[in-house]
């Protein structure tokens, strides 16, 4: 298991190992964090096929995630960020040239509109040398009651964690009934204890 800043480590690492690598997080993707998302949406709203999801704030590491899971899975991804923080296009591209239902836009509630399942992340990472840049940015692009109110009456919200309450969410949303942050989190363990099993061929 590899949590690296680089994502080509992992995959250097990968071509010269001779048991299976596990991507605990790089600046590219972050795979582990999206099966537990997934985990958590089926547990609260039954298959996550055909549902949309909408991804708020940077179009970072997580939300390259997201994108790569739409197409396996068969959701609709709905994207919104800031225009110097969106998604890269290219990833885009390949996941639409593949058959998934992924937007991009520059307006929150755009993406919220509809939706059953809101995510967001932190606006400043890890590595992120930007911070003022982002500060100034994200703002608009904050989950909160008006962005909610947009997305399914039953729709629930999402958050890998730390949150930075009164930034990127409000304490009413990721404190709110509609919060599953929680049980995502805890879903975490479950899903990586999948993947070990699956690597050691138990599953």
């Amino acid at each position: 298991m590899i949590r690296a800043n680089n994502h080509q480590d992992v995959v250097d690492f990968a071509a010269a190992s001779d048991v299976p690598v596990v991507n605990g997080l790089t600046d590219f993707s972050h795979p582990c964090q999206i099966l537990a998302d997934i985990m958590t949406i089926e547990e609260r709203l039954g298959a996550v096929e055909g549902k949309t999801i909408a991804w708020i704030g940077d179009g970072n590491n997580v939300c390259a995630s997201f994108v790569h899971a739409a197409e396996k899975l068969k959701f609709r991804l709905k994207i919104a960020t800031p225009a110097s923080y969106a998604p890269k296009t290219q990833e885009l591209a390949a996941a639409r040239a593949a058959g998934a239902d992924v937007t991009a836009s520059h307006d929150a509630r755009t993406a919220a509109s509809g939706a059953d399942v809101i995510v967001t992340d932190t606006w400043v990472s890890m590595g992120d040398a930007d911070k003022d840049a982002r500060m100034a940015a994200f703002p608009p692009f904050a989950v909160n009651d008006d962005v909610m109110a947009a997305a399914n009456r039953d729709a629930i919200f999402l958050h890998c964690l730390p949150a930075h309450r009164g930034e990127e969410v409000t304490e009413a949303v990721i404190d709110g009934p509609r919060s599953a942050v929680w049980d995502e989190a805890e879903n975490r363990i479950h899903a990586q204890k999948a993947v070990l099993l699956w690597c050691l061929g138990k599953i």
